[in-house]
């Protein structure tokens, strides 16, 4: 499949100030360094503005302050990283069939199945499963009885949904992603083995989720595990039983929430971030890498805590360079001591 658009068509989406030639053909999407005739590339992050003066391509997305110093053709936006992410989708060419049911595919009586949706070969829908308009469900799928997934829904390839899944419209789940698995649920007995816990409540996902491949989702003890709209999960996240994550939340790779751990909205973890089990954080929260969240945060900002006890990003930095000077410090005190 081939891209070819005019920067002025591409310009009229993204709503943007052409600076030079309207007509200009674009075909492709690079980075500044390894940038070709034909492509349309971007500058957000400032480490990057030394491969500017060098870069082959048609066209650059610029912020104004970086145009009044490029005299080549440019978009010119105020935020040249969303515009880049907006514009992507036009050059994405990964195969999309068009709707069909694969003769492979079992499918109970009692689906429900709207019209306009692809289904891959291998997929098995159980009971009462109900698919919406433009559900793309690709091969080797489970979806598990009573389980719902909303309008444009997108499974790759070996996804797993087990029963009571309720998934809103515009979802992607990618490969390898269970949702709906029993939630690490189990009683101590006298004699120090351990008795299940069946986990009886379900899973929601909101509106426009994003879930990464080989990520988890565990499905509620009694009550629903929770994702709301907009959430985004990078692939290998753990999401425990009865734990919600608020609209707009991001996670990255090998972060996890605890049994019934709550995250509010607009909040950002990054990888290998671990909140406990039953620990509130409050919305706009922002927890840098390897942060251990032992406690509730009740304000918004930043926090981390690596090795050291959770605190604010502001303290943790400050603690950390002191960490460095403790040896030369005992040495003073022993010193003077002497």
């Amino acid at each position: 499949m081939s891209c070819d658009f005019s920067l002025g068509e591409i310009a009229a989406f993204l709503d943007v100030e052409v600076r030079g030639d309207a007509d200009r053909r674009i075909t492709g999407l690079s980075t500044l360094q390894n940038s070709e005739e034909g492509h349309l590339t971007f500058l957000s992050n400032p480490k990057y503005l030394k491969f500017l003066s060098s870069c082959n391509a048609s066209a650059v997305l610029l912020s104004s302050k970086n145009a009044s110093n490029y005299d080549g053709t440019c978009l010119i936006t105020d935020d040249p990283y969303l515009a880049y992410a907006r514009i992507s989708e036009w050059f994405d060419v990964a195969p999309f069939k068009q709707p069909d049911i694969h003769s492979s595919a079992i499918i109970d009586p009692t689906a429900s199945l709207a019209a306009e949706i692809y289904i891959g070969p291998n997929v098995v829908v159980d009971e009462n499963v109900k698919l919406d308009p433009g559900c793309h469900i690709e091969a080797n799928c489970f979806i598990g009885a009573r389980s719902s997934i909303g309008k444009n829904g997108y499974l790759a390839p070996n996804v797993c949904i087990y029963h009571d899944v309720k998934i809103g419209h515009s979802a992607r789940i990618h490969s390898g992603a269970v949702i709906g698995a029993d939630g690490f649920g189990i009683a101590p007995k006298a004699d120090k083995s351990w008795q299940k816990i069946h986990q009886i409540g379900g899973v929601t996902i909101g509106d426009n989720v994003e879930v990464g491949a080989c990520s988890t989702i565990d499905r509620g003890a009694i009550e629903n595990t929770e994702l709301g709209d907009g959430v985004k999960l990078d692939n290998h996240v753990q999401i425990a039983h009865n734990a919600c994550v608020g609209d707009n939340t991001v996670m990255a790779a090998y972060s996890g929430l605890a049994g019934s751990a709550k995250v509010g909205k607009n909040c950002i973890l990054a990888g290998d971030v671990c909140i406990v089990g039953h620990v509130d954080v409050c919305d706009d929260v922002q927890l840098t890498a390897r942060t251990l969240v032992t406690k509730s945060i009740t304000e918004s900002g930043s926090y981390s805590s690596g090795s050291t006890p959770l605190m604010t990003t502001v303290e943790w930095r400050k603690n950390s360079v002191r960490i460095g000077q403790l040896d030369k410090l005992a040495r003073q005190i022993k010193k003077s001591l002497d």
